[in-house]
Order: structure tokens, then C-alpha cells, then sequence
């Protein structure tokens, strides 16, 4: 994202700023904007639903029509990830190391 260093006017008691034409158009702005006061600063967007979202099969009718070439992640299908054992269950959790108080509760019982 691009920042715009914009002029503030007196309106009146009143200030206020003029937003280029180009970003009007570009967030599809009327005659009217929301503005929310955040920790780190004014956010200013239009009124109305925050963004239009696409549905997968938009998406996927999207990318067709962009008909971008996609070979490349044909390479994905050999990376080897299909002979990675993908089981569940104590083994699989590497990054984890065991609890010590299992043995320390079992020496105690001993005692």
C-alpha cells in the first residue's frame, strides 16, 4: 500500500481532508465514508459491506478466465510429500518433549 500525505483545510470549526479522485474510484466511495478510531490511527472506508468476497466456485471461474498458466504447480505433485507418513498419535508429536513428572511421581511411589 502506498501512503498519500494528504493537506488538512479548515471547513468552517471544522477540519477535513480531500481524497484523490483515482483512490474514490478505486474503494468505489460516494457521498459518503465510515471512519473508525483505532489505536494506531483514523481508518476511513466506504459505506456499505466491508468486501465483497468471491465464493470458491467464483474463484475457481476467476482463475480460469485469467487464463494464467498454472504448469508450474504441476512441480508441487512430486515434491514427496505423499510418502510422508501422516499418522496422528504420540509419535507424531516430535516437537514435544515428554513430561518428567510422570517419572518422578512413579520414583515417589516407590519410596
Amino acid at each position: 500500500m502506498k501512503t498519500i500525505e494528504l493537506k488538512v483545510s479548515r471547513i468552517g470549526n471544522s477540519r477535513g481532508v480531500r481524497l484523490p479522485a483515482a483512490s474514490l474510484r478505486r474503494y468505489r466511495i460516494g457521498t459518503a465514508v465510515l471512519m473508525e478510531e483505532r489505536s494506531e490511527g483514523i481508518f476511513l472506508r466506504p459505506v456499505g459491506p466491508v468486501v465483497e468476497k468471491l465464493s470458491w466456485e467464483d474463484t475457481a471461474r476467476e482463475m480460469a478466465a485469467g487464463r494464467e498458466d498454472w504448469s508450474e504447480w504441476d512441480a508441487l505433485d512430486t515434491d514427496g510429500l505423499e510418502s510422508i507418513p501422516w499418522e496422528t498419535g504420540e509419535a507424531g508429536r516430535i516437537a514435544e518433549k515428554k513430561a518428567r513428572y510422570r517419572s518422578v511421581l512413579r520414583s515417589a511411589k516407590k519410596s
